[in-house]
Order: structure tokens, then C-alpha cells, then sequence
């Protein structure tokens, strides 16, 4: 490739990560802060495949130095080799990019560490915890989760947002982001015994700021029981 990834690149090829080279085809927004960009794949697809939630690295200048940010692939077409990413913009070179994006620029990106375990038994009911930046990773979780209701605690505006959701199944419960995230947790923290109680086979996912995310996994796991294989977390950006 081009430039260094630094020690970061390093690790990941000690890691067998895959390297490629995508390149946007056009952009578009879909609100004053959420912007979508189409890109092709460089070959990607077709040499890993695709799964539900799957994310990419893409590297970025921040002053002469490498960064790294995980995107969510949007509409991913293995045969065409084409996919899009959606950016909840904010200050940062990730974002900077991203509004600036054109067809013929290009980017490198890193397939590493994305994966997709179908929970067994399938869910009865999916508990989901999101914000605008992972909305992308939302709507793959509940498409390929196929009918199962849904209860979803989204931080954040939902205005213009491309939700992916269907209403007669699935519950979409918007709540600001107050207190660096407290807000939300003490409202999922409320709701969620009483909605679990009576579900023989409840699936949580979340997906917020690296401390909510964290938060919200310690309760589920450690104060309301929920085995490991039934709860998924990560963390998407860091307050």
C-alpha cells in the first residue's frame, strides 16, 4: 500500500488483516450532520464475503499521521463490488473527509475482526441500544434478524435518519443524549427488567460511546443474568 499504517497497520498485519483500496463514486446528505458515501469495494467483497453488522477500517491523515475509524458497510453488492458507509458527522478527520468525499477519491481500508454469530435459538424479542453512529450496524442487526420484535433505546435525533425499521414490529424509543450517556442508561435500566421478564429467549445488543456501551453490558450481564451468547456489545466512539 501507500503509506504506513504505523503500529496500529503493524498489528493488524501481524493479525492477517486485509488491505484495499476503495473508491468513492459519489456522496450524499441525508441530514445537515448524517452523510452518506458510495464507494467500490477494490475487490473486498468478493475475497471475504459478507456478513450482517460487517465493518471496515479506513484509514485517514490526521496531520501527517495515520487514524484508523470502523464503518459499517451499507447495502454491500458482492457481484457489482460496490457498498456504502454513512457518517454521523462531527469534528474529526474521519468526518472531515467524509464532507469533502467526491467520485475518484480514494481511501485505504482494513478488513479485520468483524464477525456475526446468528444467536441460537433465535430471538423472541431483540433489545437494542444505538445512536447515530452505529444506525448503519442497527439496521443490518434487525434485517438480518428477520421477524423478531424489536424494543430500541436510540440516543440522539431520529429526524431524517435512514431508519431501516418497521413499525408494527419494531419499538424505536428516542431520549437525548444528557450526562455523557447517564441519561440513557438509567432510562434502559428502568424499562428493561420488566421487558424481559415473560421473554423465553431475549437477544441485547448494544452499540453507543465506549463507557455507555460498557456500562449497559456490566447490568445485563452481571445484574440481570443474561448468559454471554445472548448479548452483544461494542463500543463506537469514545466521548
Amino acid at each position: 500500500m501507500g503509506q504506513g499504517h504505523g503500529w496500529e497497520g503493524a498489528v493488524l498485519k501481524l493479525l492477517r488483516a486485509k488491505d484495499f483500496v476503495l473508491t468513492v463514486t459519489g456522496a450524499e446528505d441525508v441530514t445537515e450532520h448524517y452523510r452518506r458515501v458510495h464507494l467500490t469495494d477494490g475487490g473486498m467483497l468478493a475475497a471475504t464475503g459478507v456478513h450482517p453488522t460487517m465493518w471496515v477500517r479506513l484509514w485517514f491523515d490526521n496531520a501527517g499521521k495515520p487514524h484508523q475509524r470502523a464503518y459499517t458497510l451499507v447495502d454491500p453488492d458482492p457481484a457489482a463490488g460496490t457498498f456504502s458507509l454513512e457518517f454521523a458527522l462531527h469534528e474529526g478527520c474521519a468526518s472531515d473527509w467524509a464532507r469533502a468525499a467526491k467520485p475518484g477519491d480514494t481511501i485505504e481500508a482494513t478488513i479485520h475482526g468483524t464477525g456475526f454469530t446468528d444467536p441460537d435459538p433465535a430471538p423472541s424479542h431483540v433489545f437494542a441500544v444505538a445512536d447515530p453512529a452505529s444506525l448503519p450496524a442497527l439496521n443490518s442487526l434487525l434485517t438480518a434478524l428477520g421477524p423478531a420484535p424489536a424494543t430500541v433505546w436510540f440516543e440522539g435525533e431520529r429526524d431524517g435518519l435512514p431508519f431501516r425499521t418497521d413499525p408494527a414490529r419494531h419499538d424505536i424509543r428516542t431520549l437525548p443524549r444528557h450526562d455523557a450517556g447517564a441519561h440513557l442508561v438509567a432510562e434502559v435500566k428502568e424499562a428493561l427488567p420488566d421487558l424481559l421478564d415473560g421473554t423465553p429467549d431475549p437477544y441485547v445488543w448494544i452499540a453507543c460511546d465506549t463507557a455507555t456501551t460498557r456500562a449497559l453490558t456490566s447490568y445485563v450481564r452481571k445484574e440481570l443474568g443474561l448468559p454471554k451468547q445472548r448479548v452483544n456489545a461494542l463500543g463506537y466512539w469514545r466521548a
